[in-house]
């Protein structure tokens, strides 16, 4: 049997938006582009004379970000402007200082891969704009606040029916 590349273009990122009227329901961060989740890890050297030479290192400390891009996206149907949700609640955080800053996430694949996570991040490095030719771009850094968490994927797990 052959192996196949998974594509990364089957990542999916949602947000809790906690101004909203039900603040656990999850929304979907539309128009990405670029998904990029990666870990910073502090180690310390753990070597000792007993060891023959040859040295050790210990990891103290890890921290995880999520480094997207994306188009900037907007609902056509409605009659005035109206953002994407998710986008917005990217947005908004990205304005926001010390414990309000802080938002819910999870990002898992769509693939039927088991990968799938949540955690507490806040928003940096929110970039926008672009030239006069361009489709508006967005981009932007999630720093992790404490451990995330491996979850069910939601992209695997199949819906309660209510019953039926």
């Amino acid at each position: 049997m052959a192996l196949r590349s998974m594509l990364a273009k089957d990542w999916t990122l949602e947000v809790q938006d906690p101004a909203a009227s039900d603040p656990d329901a999850w929304i979907t961060v539309r128009g990405l582009t670029s998904f990029e989740e990666s870990s910073d890890d502090n180690t310390e050297d753990d070597g000792d004379f007993d060891s023959g030479g040859w040295g050790s290192s210990v990891v103290t400390q890890r921290t995880w970000s999520i480094e997207a891009e994306g188009k900037r996206k907007r609902d056509d149907a409605a009659t005035e402007y109206t953002p994407d949700p998710g986008q917005e609640v990217i947005r908004k955080a990205s304005r926001l200082v010390g414990f309000d800053a802080a938002i819910t996430v999870r990002w898992y694949r769509r693939d039927g891969s088991p990968d799938a996570y949540q955690g507490t991040a806040t928003v940096s490095d929110y970039t926008k704009g672009g030239e006069v030719t361009d489709l508006e771009p967005f981009s932007f850094t999630l720093n992790g606040q404490g451990e995330p968490v491996e979850i069910a994927n939601p992209g695997t797990t199949p819906p309660v029916d209510g019953g039926a």
